[in-house]
Formats: C-alpha cells, structure tokens, sequence
C-alpha cells in the first residue's frame, strides 16, 4: 500500500478539480477511478491507502464501496463525499469506518486538511503494522530469552493469552519486561495488525493525563482550541498498554473502571460517551494489595484489570538464563554498531552472573551494549564493565574504537555512557534519594525518573549502598 490519494467520483470535473487541489498541495500520487468496480481494482494493485469517494455514483454507491473496502482492507482510509448530506447519512458512514465526511460544494480549506489528517494517520499506521510485522517476525521469538523454567512459562502463558481479548496484569520489577510482554500479547493477538498504544502513566503529568487518556472537545478547558483524541480512541480495536497502573489517581481510577466496564470512554467537556473497542493490559512495579490495604488503590479496579496476570521475573530469579541473555545482547550489538564478532572471557560471564542487577535486564542490556561498544579487540572481560565515574573513558581514549562509526552511532554511545555515569553519581550521592537528585541536577524528577528507566537504573540499590557501577 502507498501513499497516495485515489479519487472515485463519476463526474469527470469533480476528478480534475480534485486532482489539482491534491497535487498543489501534496507531493503524492493522486489516483482516479469513475465508480466503484474501477477503485476496487485501484486497490486490489496495491496502488492507494486514501481513497476519496463520493457517495452517490450509478451501479454501486460510494456507501456500498465503503463496506467492501473496509472488509479486504481496514487499513484504508476512506473519506466520504456528497452533494446530498444528512445527518444520517454522516452517521451511518461513520460507523461503516468511514474516516470523515464531506458535504459539496465543500471548502477547500477544510478539505485538504482533512486530507492532511488522513496522511498523518495513514503514515502513523503505516509505522505500528511495520513494527508489528517485525515483531512477529522477530522480537517474538527472542524477547524473552533463556531455558528458565519461569521463562519458558512466562512465554507459554502469553501464547494462550494472546489469543483472547481478555484484560491482563502484568506484575514484576523495573526492568524485568513488561512491556516487552505485552508487546507478545498484542503481536500474537487477532489485533496484531492494529495500534499498539504504550502510556507510562507517571511520566505524563496527572493534571493532564486524563486528557491524553479520553481525549477532550474544543472549549473545555483554556487552551483547548479544538478537539482531540484520546489515546484509548488512537488505540480503537487494538490494544492500549498502562504502564505503571499503581500510580494513577483516584479519580483516573474511576474513569478506568468505567472503561473496563462500560467499554466507552467520555472525553472532556463532551456530554456523550463514546464506545471503544480496546483491549487494557496494565502493568506495575508495585504491590497493588498493599496500596488496596492502605486505600490507595480500588479494590474492584484491581480485580477488573487482573483477570489473567502475569509475572516478569527479575534477574535474582533467572540467574540461570543471565548467559543466554548476555550472549543475546552482545551478538545484537555487534551487529546493530557493524563491529567484528566478540566473545565474553569466563570471568566476565562469571561476573555478570554474580552481579546484582537492581534494574534487571535493561540494566543488562545496556551495560553490554556500552562494553561491545568501548571494549578492545574481539574479547570482553571484567574490566569493559562498570568504570567508576572519574574513571569514564575520556574522548581521547575512546577516539580509536568511535572512529570506526558513523557520528550518530558514536555520539549515542558517548551520550549514554554520560548518562549512565551522571545518573549513577547522582543517585549515590543522594543515597537513592530520587527527588533530592533531580533538584541536584536542576531537572524534574518525572524526567529523571525517565532517564532511570531508559537507563536500567534502579534508586533501590543505592538507598542500601549495594549498587556498584
């Protein structure tokens, strides 16, 4: 499928009109057909994801074009147009799947803007069913790595989730995967072709998390200048993912408990409900019966979130499969920064199976990734892991391993291994104490907590002085 526009009208001064309006505003292909037989066969040969149809055409009607498109193809996005509009008429296309509707004589303005729209939305598309398909291609196979016991379940366990619509809880530490596990679900799913919606609900700030989450209509608070779809709305027949549950307020608690129930969701300053058809897997790295016990959490919302769990396991409990990863992350790495093949000397294994790893495998993850990048010739030791931060490889050291890659690879290397180190000083010498090290840095804790994240870094280690880098 490309992007472009196909046009299906039976009036050849509408087609040309159109053709022109596109072209002068959009570097696509624009694509014509003269009724509905012709822009199916437009579409069987791959050539158009837009296609602009108006509804009143001899043989079949654009509203009969729009269930045949929709049933081959709900990747297409169809924009209905009529001379002849109704309330009715918009309504009922709408529900067929129709992206917007359009009377005639139409604005022009407001045409090509609903045309931008639907570009926007198509090349977003476009990019999860890319991603999905290499997820299922490949990330499925090798996300969760290791002859564990509790890998091995974890992995049986999603297989027979994922072909349910089913709500699930995925519980485990930072780092562990959770998102990597819902990731599985969605790709092994019968939605797997749909959006994937990610939210880390603690780095979208509460005042304006419900709004992201509902979305909110034009005028209902100071700013909001037009309407805006929420993100259960974008995630509309695939799956929305709420990292971090546990931290989500009361009152978003409600609402949430609303969706799962009523499955339809109410955008701010909207006095109707919208249904959705969503499918809610949460995660947490908290103990969601403790904040139960401690009224922090509602019991009923935990009960609809948890009908199928999960759990991540942490690196203490799959020390086992640490090798296995190990040699997962550094095979990926060589070949992702285009360096020769490495191996890890025994020591090395030995030390990064006796390491605690506080932020799991992202913690792992990375510290491999910053040895393959730094390490010398095609043997990695103990000593490619962990320099204390007065010991971090200055330029000049690192000259010679970083000219061998392009700038951006390099300079992302640099970075992250700043990054690391900056953080790890921090936090140790806030003894773990994370809002006394963002105001340390001058930066607000939610990004400090995202950097952390991003990083594999856990505050825990360092309120127990346990965690060495």
């Amino acid at each position: 499928m490309r992007e472009s526009v196909l046009i299906v009208d039976d009036k050849p001064d509408m087609v040309r009109l159109l053709e022109r309006l596109i072209h002068k505003e959009f570097d696509i292909p624009v694509y014509a057909a003269g009724n509905g037989e012709e822009a199916l066969k437009v579409l069987s040969e791959g050539n158009a994801g837009i296609v602009l149809a108006d509804i009143r055409m001899p043989g079949m009607d654009g509203m009969e074009l729009l269930r045949r498109i929709k049933s081959t193809d709900g990747s297409v996005i169809v924009i209905m147009m009529t001379a002849y509009g109704t309330i009715e008429t918009a309504v009922e296309s709408l529900k067929l799947g129709a992206y917007d509707f359009i009377t005639k004589p139409f604005d022009e303005e407001r045409l090509l803007h609903i045309i931008r729209k639907a570009l926007e939305h198509y090349s977003l598309v476009e990019r999860n069913l890319a991603l999905e398909k290499k997820l299922k291609e490949k990330e499925t196979a090798e996300c969760f790595v290791g002859k564990s016991a509790l890998v091995k379940g974890l992995v049986e366990t999603i297989q027979l989730v994922a072909k349910t619509d089913i709500t699930v809880l995925i519980t485990g530490e930072t780092g562990t995967g959770k998102e990597l596990a819902a990731k599985m679900v969605h790709a092994l799913s019968g939605s797997a072709g749909k959006p994937f919606v990610a939210v880390n609900c603690p780095a979208i700030p509460e005042s304006i998390l419900e709004s992201e989450l509902f979305g909110y209509k034009k005028g209902a608070f100071t700013g909001a200048a037009g309407d805006h779809e929420g993100l259960f709305q974008t995630a509309h027949g695939g799956t929305i993912f709420l990292d971090e549950i546990g931290d989500i307020s009361p009152v978003l608690q409600a609402k949430l408990l609303r969706v799962l129930q009523e499955k339809e969701i109410k955008p701010l300053g909207d006095a109707r409900a919208h249904k959705v058809d969503v499918r809610i897997i949460a995660a947490t790295n908290r103990d969601l019966k403790k904040k139960i016990g401690s009224g922090q959490f509602r019991e009923d919302l935990y009960y609809r979130l948890n009908v199928v769990s999960l759990h991540t396991p942490s690196l203490r409990e799959i020390t086992e499969d640490i090798p296995f990863l190990a040699y997962h992350f550094l095979s990926l790495y060589c070949s992702e920064l285009r360096l020769p093949r490495k191996r890890f000397t025994e020591d090395a294994l030995k030390m990064l199976v006796s390491r605690k790893w506080n932020g799991n495998v992202r913690e792992l993850q990375n510290e491999i990734k910053r040895a393959v990048l730094f390490s010398k010739g095609e043997v990695v030791g103990p000593g490619d892991f962990g320099c204390e931060p007065s010991a971090m490889p200055c330029p000049e050291r690192i000259l010679p391993e970083l000219s061998s890659l392009e700038y951006k690879e390099a300079r992302r290397g640099v970075l992250e291994e700043f990054n690391v180190h900056y953080i790890t000083r921090l936090l140790q010498c806030s003894e773990g104490n994370v809002s006394l090290a963002a105001k340390k840095a001058g930066i607000e804790r939610q990004s400090l907590q995202h950097l952390m994240r991003k990083y594999g870094i856990s505050a825990e280690g360092f309120r127990t002085g346990a965690h060495k880098i």
